[in-house]
């Protein structure tokens, strides 16, 4: 904790000192070394993150650094400073966490090495896109819970005893996810969160979690999972308890991998929302119009899609 601390303290004195330096710019060249730091290889989500990555380095002339963090957040903040030293011309950074990447973020800038961070932000209240970074390529976090939200509250006639299955404490889509989904389910008084817990995103976790909660909370009858992965592990724990999905409990999510579109064409699950890991094209587009010198947006944002049992068939070959 006091580490955390005084990592941020740094974070934002170096920011406050930065605060009126340009962005480091980004020559055009015919080939490019870029770093990609991913989070983890632990998932469906960042396995095809990864494959699109590495996919677009051939078609857009990238020598490719490649680092997996292995799910820490320290790992990540060294792999970072390790693709500075090598002087490598951009940083694509999913930061795993919002707090602790942002030394190494605002240590990039000063070495006047351009960042991107890519479907994960850092904290807001520090640096800033256009400033700190060059822009944040992403979806929208919030309205991906609020969309889980509507689609629940419609379709479980507003009335509900909810489960929450976070993701990783601390990162981007795990604080917007909840909150997305928390405020709207508390416009409807029939709606209750009984309880909400992190599953890291992963299945086991989630799994594990879910096998928990149901101990505590026999009477739940929703699971909001803030992505496919811990939902598919609640599918398994319900399962395991007695209980079946999509029936005695309504499941929820947000990703779009294939097992979820399989598990609503299985009546398993009712929803999830899209969030794409697709964002090698993106990357690339985004890089060549910043060496063009264009001014980026500071937001770069994808669109998602709803999947239900209407869609899922038509798009599950499609999916990852």
């Amino acid at each position: 904790m006091i580490k955390n601390t005084l990592l941020l303290g740094c974070a934002i004195s170096l920011a406050s000192t930065m605060a009126f330096a340009e962005l480091p710019p980004l020559a055009k060249k015919d080939r490019y070394k870029v770093g990609f730091a991913q989070t983890e290889s632990n998932n469906p989500w960042r396995i095809a993150e990864t494959r699109s990555f590495k996919e677009t380095a051939k078609s857009c002339n990238w020598d490719l650094v490649y680092t997996d963090a292995a799910g820490s957040a320290a790992k990540q903040v060294a792999d970072v400073d390790s693709m500075i030293a090598q002087g490598v011309d951009i940083i694509f950074l999913p930061p795993r966490e919002e707090k602790p990447l942002l030394p190494a973020v605002l240590r990039a800038k000063a070495q006047g090495i351009p960042v991107m961070l890519v479907d994960r932000s850092v904290d807001s209240s520090v640096a800033k896109a256009g400033r700190d970074y060059v822009t944040f390529l992403g979806s929208n976090f919030i309205q991906q819970g609020q969309l889980a939200a509507q689609w629940l509250i419609k379709n479980a006639n507003g009335k509900g005893k909810i489960i929450e299955l976070e993701g990783t404490t601390g990162s981007s889509p795990a604080n917007d996810r909840r909150k997305g989904f928390d405020d709207e389910i508390a416009k409807h008084s029939g709606m209750t969160i009984l309880a909400s817990q992190s599953g890291d995103f992963s299945r086991d976790k989630g799994r594990k979690v879910t096998e928990t909660l149901l101990q505590a909370h026999p009477d739940v009858d929703v699971i909001y999972a803030h992505n496919d992965e811990m939902a598919i592990g609640a599918i398994q724990a319900l399962e395991a308890a007695g209980k079946v999905p999509g029936k005695d409990v309504l499941i929820v999510s947000v990703d779009g991998t294939r097992d979820a579109l399989q598990a609503i064409i299985d009546g398993k699950m009712g929803v999830t929302i899209e969030s794409s890991p697709f964002f090698g094209p993106l990357a690339c587009e985004t890089m060549t119009r910043y060496a063009n010198g264009e001014k980026i947006e500071p937001w770069v944002r994808v669109t998602d899609r709803i999947f239900t049992i209407s869609n899922a068939a038509k798009h599950i070959d499609e999916a990852y």
